[in-house]
């Protein structure tokens, strides 16, 4: 409970700084996890990114505004922080459909976007196969490349590192080094509190590497270990959702400050067998 607590906080701080800077580190301590967790619990249990759940609300009040008063569309924009009229009008027209300009004419329509609000829904149809397990730090190797602090704007990256990996040769490269825990193709997102974020395709390897791979350490961690099968990435990212929203609310547990980690244990992504490793700690 203290978790959605947490998470409906956070919009509390999102409404009280609208037409501010949404500090992102600040979420997350509200929501008493890292950043990049707190984004991907927001986009799982909202069903829309952080950004463009900030985007429709500012573009909801703006709209307000515009309808009520002599209130200048320059001025509207600049409080909803929009230096540039051009940006604004593109915002307000991708969410409403019209331009600022005519939102005074008869017969105008626009949406509106009322803070959202979460709470524990219980489900549990379908099972989820899981263990816990404390790990000792393990060595990696692979692939690695930069990411954003906004997570929605590696959701080009991170495919373009997969193609590229399966057409470089660098998959089955990996997986000839792969001789520690977890096995398989590891897909990581280091993306914690503490350094650069970057994300790995990668193998658990003691093996020496030549200078077209890189090594990471992954500390010690208790690790929640989900298992599941079918088509990727659907499948995987559905089991991402469903332990988000379904099991970690009355888990017991909380995120801890450490990677996520993919296990692609066979090759096929059309009938793929993985499994999803979170880093978590009792509450």
């Amino acid at each position: 409970m203290e978790w959605i607590e947490g998470l409906n906080k956070s919009i509390n701080y999102i409404e009280e700084h609208l037409t501010e800077n949404i500090d992102y580190e600040q979420l997350g301590k509200i929501a008493c996890c890292s950043v990049y967790h707190f984004q991907r619990m927001f986009a799982y249990m909202a069903n829309v990114p952080l950004s463009e759940y900030i985007r429709r609300r500012r573009m909801s009040l703006a709209a307000v505004d515009l309808q009520n008063g002599d209130n200048k569309i320059i001025d509207v924009a600049l409080k909803y922080g929009y230096h540039s009229p051009t940006a604004f009008n593109r915002a307000f027209q991708s969410i409403h459909g019209v331009a600022p300009s005519r939102l005074k004419e008869s017969g105008a329509t626009v949406k509106s976007y009322p803070p959202i609000s979460f709470k524990i829904i219980i489900k549990g149809v379908d099972e989820l196969n899981y263990r816990i397990e404390k790990k000792d730090p393990f060595r990696i190797v692979g692939t690695a490349q930069s990411l954003y602090r906004e997570i929605e704007k590696n959701f080009e990256i991170v495919p373009q590192m997969w193609n590229k990996a399966a057409m470089d040769g660098t998959i089955p490269k990996l997986a000839s080094m792969a001789n520690g825990c977890p096995g398989g193709i590891l897909g990581v997102s280091i993306c914690n509190d503490l350094e650069e974020w970057r994300y790995f395709i990668a193998a658990a390897s003691t093996k020496e590497i030549d200078d077209t791979l890189e090594e990471y350490t992954v500390p010690s961690f208790t690790w929640a270990i989900f298992s599941g099968e079918g088509q990727c990435p659907q499948a995987i990212q559905e089991l991402e959702k469903r332990i988000v929203t379904e099991w970690l609310p009355t888990s017991g547990y909380e995120y801890d400050n450490g990677p996520d980690i993919e296990v692609y244990l066979n090759p096929d992504p059309q009938n793929a067998r993985f499994e999803v490793w979170i880093p978590v700690i009792k509450k």
